[in-house]
């Protein structure tokens, strides 16, 4: 399988919807062809169709057969692009970075870092008791391990 050709097909189908982004792709033994494709708003099922359609009619089944797959991200894969930030501000977010891990809501990205807001209990500083302090940590991205969204029911 050329794997410039499926790249580049790829890249086609996607440039087509400035709102859309690759995630990920490869090519699994037996030229099983996966693409992960996300949106700022979304992948409706019309757009897999779409760049899944674009991809396949441009490959030769009678030189080198293939299986494809054009599907979102799921809901348990770690986001590793700035674009899957952004979209997800105002989220929940699990963290584990270099130094530790952090559960809490994503309140900004940008390009370089991220920022997480969560409340914790601690001592008061003055007398007895406890009370709700909001903290926030920005992290570079150089520093996720993995950032899972977590679903809220």
């Amino acid at each position: 399988m050329n794997t410039v050709e499926v790249q580049r097909l790829i890249q086609e189908a996607i440039d087509e919807n400035p709102e859309l982004f690759l995630v990920d792709w490869s090519i699994l033994p037996g030229n099983k062809i996966e693409v992960l494709v996300d949106g700022d708003h979304g992948l409706d099922i019309e757009e897999v169709v779409r760049i899944s359609r674009h991809i396949e009619h441009n490959l030769d089944r009678e030189q080198e057969d293939f299986s494809l797959m054009v599907s979102s991200p799921g809901i348990n894969r770690s986001l590793n692009s700035p674009r899957q930030f952004k979209k997800n501000i105002g989220r929940k977010i699990k963290i584990n970075s270099n130094n530790n891990e952090i559960e809490g809501t994503l309140i900004a990205a940008n390009e370089q870092d991220i920022i997480v807001e969560w409340k914790v209990r601690e001592n008061k500083p003055v007398g007895k008791g406890k009370h709700t302090v909001t903290k926030t940590e920005t992290i570079n991205y150089n520093d996720i391990q993995k950032a899972i969204i977590q679903i809220e029911i």
